[in-house]
């Protein structure tokens, strides 16, 4: 049990040197277009739920 958890933490030691991470510049930018898509998508979303409230209490 004890040998297959090192076996298992020294080959994920080895896949982290692997990954390529983004440099400050690109993580900044990433997360402006991530933040930027969730509000703008937030907006969509709550304006249409505002309208489609207003026009089920206008009918029903």
């Amino acid at each position: 049990m004890l040998g297959r958890l090192r076996k298992y933490l020294e080959e994920s030691r080895q896949e982290w040197r692997h990954v390529n991470w983004p440099t400050r510049n690109e993580a900044m930018r990433l997360t402006s277009i991530v933040i930027g898509i969730s509000l703008g998508l937030g907006l969509f979303l709550g304006l249409f739920d505002f309208i489609f409230s207003y026009l089920l209490r206008k009918f029903v």
